[in-house]
């Protein structure tokens, strides 16, 4: 049987690391070891892990380091030959790990299994959260899904030849690490039925910083430039002008911003027409104004940290390569960082 080792980051979790260490002795199949980094809690997160007596628990302490260094760190120490990821703040299905494994079990040429992630609200406002930023399954495709380290599983040998997380990203890192992957050994096995549950952003600050961090990491390691540039276009360009046109030209070009309205808020309304079944049809109607709130809210923090993010690069990485051909889908080519 494969000897699998379950990481996972954490720093300030009093709130939330109980439900995963719960969700992690429920697992169908057990992991041979858990390793969690601890980036320096104030808030009791290691007393309660010290605590744990039910799982094969190692904490590791690492005060001041970020995400990619923690990971980094308890993959070093892990003892497994696969490596499964998984983060604070989430759920776990109780088949997860059974689910994630099965790739490997069946194909021992596997290298990385992609598993998958649900929205898990509890208030109407995170019902609204959740239909804004969250895909669903149907939305994804195996071929073109870069999965969060939410939930994915790899050989500590592909980790060791790709170089790990990379350390000089404090967001998005997952994201860069899974690019690696892909470059040196293709697809992955994607198996949405490794599914965690994950919270939604609480409050629109909390949303907010997310996207600001996502983005800046987006700019400090040249991601996705293309959709940065159209979100400026189109708040910067594209509305200012068709609100000249209507005042100045003529009235219909107000239709413009109906056609525009439409495509932009389609996909979270249709997400939302099936995650509020349960709900009153008062808290449908504030989620329902919620989700453009959320989708103004969300562009205009990637909008404020993308430059930062440029900025650094600029003044950090200047010997930083963009793979050759990549369009924002699929990476391929160069390394991501001379000299890395």
């Amino acid at each position: 049987m494969l000897r699998v080792s379950v990481i996972a980051t954490v720093k300030n979790e009093g709130d939330s690391i109980q439900e995963l260490l719960d969700s992690l002795v429920l697992q169908s199949r057990s992991p041979d070891e858990v390793i969690i980094a601890d980036g320096g809690s104030t808030d009791g997160t290691l007393e309660r892990l010290r605590a744990e007596r039910r799982l094969p628990l190692r904490i590791i302490e690492a005060p001041g380091t970020n995400i990619a260094q923690g990971r980094n760190r308890a993959i070093a120490a892990a003892r497994g030959e696969i490596i499964a990821v998984t983060d604070a703040g989430v759920r776990l299905h109780p088949e997860w790990l059974e689910h994630l494994l099965r790739p490997f079990e069946e194909r021992p040429g596997t290298m990385v299994a992609a598993g998958f992630f649900l929205p898990d609200p509890r208030t109407p406002f995170e019902v609204a959260m959740a239909a804004t930023v969250l895909p669903e399954r149907r939305e994804i495709r195996p071929d073109r899904f870069w999965p969060s380290s939410r939930s994915v599983a790899f050989r500590k040998a592909a980790w060791e030849a790709v170089g790990g997380y990379p350390e000089w990203l404090d967001y998005c890192e997952d994201l860069v690490f899974d690019f690696a992957l892909y470059e040196r050994f293709g697809p992955f096995a994607f198996v949405p039925e490794a599914v965690v549950y994950f919270r939604p952003r609480r409050t629109m600050r909390a949303f907010f910083l997310q996207y600001y961090r996502y983005a800046r990491g987006d700019g400090k390691a040249d991601l996705w430039r293309l959709r940065h540039a159209i979100r400026y276009g189109t708040y910067l360009g594209l509305i200012p002008a068709l609100a000249g046109l209507s005042l100045g030209v003529h009235p219909l070009f107000t239709l413009g911003y109906l056609l525009g309205g439409w495509l932009y808020l389609r996909l979270p309304y249709r997400r939302l027409f099936r995650l509020w079944q349960d709900y009153t049809w008062r808290d449908r109607i504030q989620m329902a104004l919620w989700i453009p709130l959320i989708r103004v809210w969300g562009d205009v923090a990637k909008m404020c940290g993308y430059p930062v993010g440029v900025w650094w690069r600029w003044r950090h990485l200047r010997g930083f390569h963009r793979p050759r051909g990549f369009a924002g889908l699929q990476p391929r080519g160069t390394s991501w960082v001379s000299g890395q």
